[in-house]
C-alpha cells in the first residue's frame, strides 16, 4: 500500500499523519512541546526539540502499520515566522525566537525607517511586525552581538526539520513570504530589502515551490525514523498555506477560518495584490502561482484556554462550550477584547492587552465563555471585513482546527460573517502537508488536483437571521471598546 507522510512542527505540538492514496488517514502521532518565556513577552523553542517530537511522533504514526505500507514521498509544514540560526557548520546557536515573540518593536521601528513605508508595500508586500523574521535577526544584533556574528544560515523550523530529514537548506515561497526579507511578487529573495536592512542574501537558503522535491531522506534519518532511506521529501508550506491546501482553500471565492492556538482568516487570490494600509498580510500560496490574503488573530482557540485554565473550574471545553450556549447572544451586554498576547490584525499592536468589560452582578460564568469566544470571533471578523476591502466576497467560508469542531463556534462564524460555513473533516495543516507529499511523488501536478478529491466537508452551516442584530449589537461594542482603551496600550 502506498501512503504519504504529513509532519507539522507545530506550537503546541509535533503532529504527523500517515494518509493513503484515497486520502484516507491510516497513522497518526504527536509529540507535545513547550515554550519557554525567559522574560515577558519573550516566547523560545530549542529546535533540538522539534527533532525529537518528530521521531516520537513518526514512529507513533508509523506503529501498529502494516509493513506493507510504502512510504512514497514525505510533507513538511510548521509555524511560521521563527528565527533558527546556525553557524558554519549547521549548529544551532541559540534557541528559536517564536512567531508570537514580542520583544522585537525597536527594530520593527528602525525597519519601518530604513525601508519606508512605500519599501515594506513594493519590497515585500507586508508590514514590519514583532512575528516576523527579520526583526528578530536585528534583536539578535543589537541584543547578542557575540550570536550574531556567528550566523551562517536563517531557517524556519520546518526547514529545520528538512536540514535534520535530508540535509538540504531550503525553503518554500509561503513560509519565505512570512520573513519580510522575500519579494512575494516575484517569488524571490528581496535583495533590495536585505540590502536596506543590512542582512546578508546568503545566509538565506534556496527557494523550493511547495509541491516539489526538495531533497531525499538520509541515511542517518532514515535510522532515526524507521524509514527507507531516499524518500523524496517535498518543499513544504507555512502551516496557514498547508491548513489552506488540507482544507481545499486553494481558489478565489473561498475563504478559510482557522481557531488553533491563533486563528486566522485566509482568502487565495490570483495575484500579489497587496493591501494599501498594510492592515493584511499577503503570502504566496502553496498552490502554485497563487497568493493569499490572511488576517491573525494571536490569541484565539489560546484565549479560551486560558480562559478554562484560570477559571473553568475543571471543566472540559466541550463543558464550558455547552454552558455558554445556554445564553443568548450577546452575552448579555458583556464584552471581551482577545488581546492577551497583543494584537496582529486590524491594530498592528503588540502591547494590546485582553479586557472583559460590562460585568455586573447577573453575570455567570457561562456568559463570561460567551464573552470569550465571540471577541475571538468578532476579532476574525475584523481581518474579514479588511479581506471584503480587497476581493469579492466569498461565497462559502471553510472551518477548520480545533475551534470549528464546535458546531456551536461554527454557527456563531456562520452568523457573524453571514456567510454560510462548511467545516472540513480534515486534520489540517498536517492534511495540507501530506497532499503536498503526493504531488512530490508524482500522483498528481498541483495541490489543488487533490484537495477536491480528498478532503471531507461536513454539513454546511447557514447564517441564522435571528441572530442578526444581537450579534451586530455586540461586534459595535467591541469595535469601539479598543479606542476607548487605547491609552492603555502603550
Amino acid at each position: 500500500m502506498d501512503a504519504y507522510l504529513g509532519v507539522d512542527a507545530g506550537t503546541t505540538a509535533i503532529k504527523v499523519l500517515v494518509v493513503d492514496t484515497a486520502g484516507e488517514v491510516i497513522g497518526e502521532g504527536d509529540a507535545p512541546l513547550t515554550m519557554s518565556v525567559p522574560h515577558p513577552g519573550w516566547s523560545e523553542q530549542n529546535p533540538a526539540d522539534w527533532w525529537d517530537g518528530v521521531v516520537a511522533a513518526v514512529r507513533q504514526a508509523m506503529d501498529g502499520l502494516s509493513d506493507a505500507v510504502n512510504i512514497r514521498a514525505i510533507g513538511l509544514s510548521g509555524q511560521m515566522h521563527s528565527l533558527v540560526a546556525l553557524d558554519s557548520q549547521d549548529r544551532v546557536i541559540r534557541p528559536a525566537i517564536l512567531w508570537n515573540d514580542t520583544r522585537t518593536s525597536d527594530q520593527c521601528r528602525e525597519i519601518e525607517r530604513r525601508l519606508g513605508r512605500d519599501g515594506l508595500r513594493d519590497l515585500v508586500g507586508n508590514p514590519a511586525l514583532e512575528g516576523f523574521t527579520a526583526p528578530k535577526l536585528l534583536w539578535m544584533r543589537d541584543h547578542e552581538p557575540e550570536y550574531y556574528s556567528r550566523i551562517a544560515t536563517v531557517l524556519l523550523p520546518k526547514d529545520y526539520v528538512r536540514l535534520k530529514f535530508t540535509g538540504v537548506k531550503a525553503m518554500d515561497p509561503s513560509d519565505a513570504a512570512g520573513t519580510l526579507m522575500f519579494d512575494i511578487a516575484e517569488v524571490r529573495w528581496s535583495s533590495e530589502a536585505l540590502a536596506k536592512m543590512e542582512i546578508p542574501e546568503a545566509w538565506l537558503p534556496e527557494i523550493v515551490p511547495s509541491h516539489k522535491v526538495s531533497g531525499t531522506l538520509s541515511g542517518e534519518a532514515s535510522a532515526a525514523l524507521g524509514l527507507l532511506a531516499g524518500i523524496p521529501v517535498a518543499g513544504g508550506a507555512a502551516d496557514n498555506a498547508a491548513a489552506a491546501i488540507g482544507s481545499a482553500v486553494t481558489s478565489p471565492g473561498t475563504a478559510m477560518v482557522s481557531i488553533g492556538t491563533g486563528g486566522t482568516v485566509v482568502a487565495p487570490i490570483p495575484n500579489a495584490a497587496v493591501d494599501p494600509g498594510l492592515r493584511l498580510h499577503t503570502f504566496n500560496h502553496a498552490e502554485p502561482d497563487r497568493w493569499y490574503l490572511m488576517g491573525v488573530v494571536l490569541a484565539a482557540g489560546s484565549a479560551l484556554a486560558w480562559w478554562r485554565d484560570q477559571a473553568g473550574s475543571g471543566q472540559s471545553f466541550d463543558e464550558l462550550i455547552a454552558g455558554a450556549a445556554e445564553t443568548a447572544p450577546g452575552a448579555d451586554g458583556l464584552t471581551f477584547l482577545p488581546y492577551l498576547t497583543g494584537n496582529r490584525t486590524p491594530h498592528a499592536n503588540a502591547s494590546a492587552r485582553g479586557a472583559f468589560v460590562g460585568l455586573h452582578a447577573g453575570h455567570t460564568g457561562a456568559h463570561m465563555t460567551r464573552a470569550v469566544i465571540e471577541g475571538v470571533t468578532f476579532s476574525l471578523y475584523d481581518s474579514y471585513q479588511l479581506v471584503l476591502d480587497q476581493t469579492p466576497a466569498p461565497t462559502e467560508l471553510i472551518g477548520t482546527s480545533g475551534g470549528m469542531r464546535s458546531v456551536f463556534w461554527q454557527q456563531m462564524v456562520a452568523d457573524v460573517f453571514e456567510v454560510p460555513l462548511t467545516p472540513v473533516k480534515s486534520s489540517g495543516s498536517p492534511y495540507g502537508a501530506a497532499i503536498l507529499a503526493a504531488c512530490a511523488a508524482g500522483r498528481f501536478d498541483r495541490p489543488s488536483e487533490v484537495a477536491p478529491e480528498w478532503v471531507t466537508r461536513g454539513k454546511t452551516v447557514n447564517p441564522d437571521p435571528s441572530h442578526a442584530d444581537a450579534y451586530s449589537e455586540a461586534y459595535g461594542r467591541f469595535d469601539e471598546l479598543y479606542h476607548h482603551l487605547g491609552n492603555f496600550f502603550s
